[in-house]
Parts: structure tokens; C-alpha cells; sequence
């Protein structure tokens, strides 16, 4: 089954139902494609951060997940014919265990991270932004692997507020843990 762009009624049910392969995300009633499959600096970036995160979360009450991982916008609730709007985020932070379930993530993460392709760049930069502000993520990277910078923009009264861009010789800080930052290097090393 192939969907057109604008498909206002699709239910996250309706997507399950699809071929396995298909993977589309669902962001105010617009319908957007995911493909093509990111390219190998990308996925390094993503393994890099993913294995970052990993180590420091280990143990403690806060997860970490990386792409594929659907995340449902809604009020934990469990009827996926209900559920209308749906990202994968190339990795997620959350915290409330309540809204990790065996296939997907019901409800708002505290913190979310995207890496820019040329085919995503301007949905991660102006739409993703957007409906991540409204929903109320408490953090959220943009990161450029081909320029090898992140953006991060953290949520105050209901805002995202630049907090910096971070470089790949600099450590960067993870506002939602005091104590967590990562050395950039590790992240955008060249690959052997």
C-alpha cells in the first residue's frame, strides 16, 4: 500500500498494517516518507552518541533508544487506532518508564535528537521543531554530521531557547543530567 503525502486519517493501527518495510512518520495530519536510509557518517554519528548515552544511563531510572523507535504523540494512551501522529527520532531520552512499551513510545520523551540528512534537514530544522516544541520535549539536538556541529535547543515556558552550538573539539552538555556531557570528538571521529 502506498500513501499519498496529505493522509488525515491514517491511524497509527492503519500503519502497523502495512508492509514491514514501509516506514512513514505522521506529523500534523502530513504523511512524509522515510526514506532513503541515512548514509554511513550518519549511522556513525548515531552509534557514537547512542553508545554515550548508553553507558552514562545504564542503571539509572532514565533510557535510551535509538532509531528505528516509534515515538506516538499522546496521553499514554494504548489504542493505537486512536493514535494520529507519530516520528522516529534518530534517538530519544526518557524517563517515565510508563511510556516505554514493548514496540514504541507512547508520550512525550525528555529529550530527542536528530541528525540532519540532506532529505531531512528541513523537516528536523522547521517542522520536527515545531511539533517537538508543542508536545513538550524538554531538550532537543540538531546535529550536522557533515559540518560536524550540534544545536541545542532546550524548552522554557512552553519555548525552545537556543542554548548553544557545540563543535567538534568542544564537550557538550546534557541539560537534563547536571552531571553528563560528551566530548565531541568520540562522536565525530573519522571512521577507520
Amino acid at each position: 500500500m502506498s500513501l499519498s503525502r496529505e493522509q488525515g486519517n491514517l491511524t497509527y493501527a492503519d500503519y502497523l498494517a502495512l508492509d514491514d518495510n514501509v516506514r512513514y512518520e505522521v506529523i500534523d495530519g502530513r504523511v512524509y516518507n522515510m526514506s532513503p536510509a541515512p548514509t554511513t557518517k550518519h549511522q556513525a554519528v548515531q552509534r557514537e552518541l547512542l553508545t554515550e548515552f548508553n553507558i552514562y544511563l545504564r542503571g539509572k531510572q532514565c533510557s535510551v533508544f535509538g532509531s528505528p523507535i516509534d515515538v506516538c504523540f499522546a496521553d499514554e494512551d494504548n489504542d493505537i487506532k486512536k493514535i494520529k501522529e507519530w516520528v522516529e527520532p534518530d534517538l530519544v531520552v526518557v524517563c517515565d518508564k510508563n511510556k516505554i512499551q514493548e514496540k514504541r513510545i507512547v508520550g512525550v520523551p525528555d529529550l530527542i535528537i536528530e541528525i540532519l540528512s540532506n532529505s531531512t534537514a528541513k523537516k528536523d530544522k522547521i517542522i520536527k521543531f515545531n511539533r517537538y516544541q508543542r508536545a513538550g520535549v524538554k531538550e532537543y539536538w540538531i546535529v550536522d554530521p557533515s559540518n560536524e556541529n550540534i544545536d541545542v535547543y532546550l524548552l522554557e515556558n512552553g519555548t525552545f531557547k537556543h542554548s548553544g552550538i557545540y563543535f567538534r573539539d568542544d564537550r557538550i552538555p546534557v541539560y537534563l543530567f547536571e552531571e553528563f556531557s560528551i566530548d565531541l570528538t568520540n562522536i565525530f571521529r573519522e571512521e577507520e
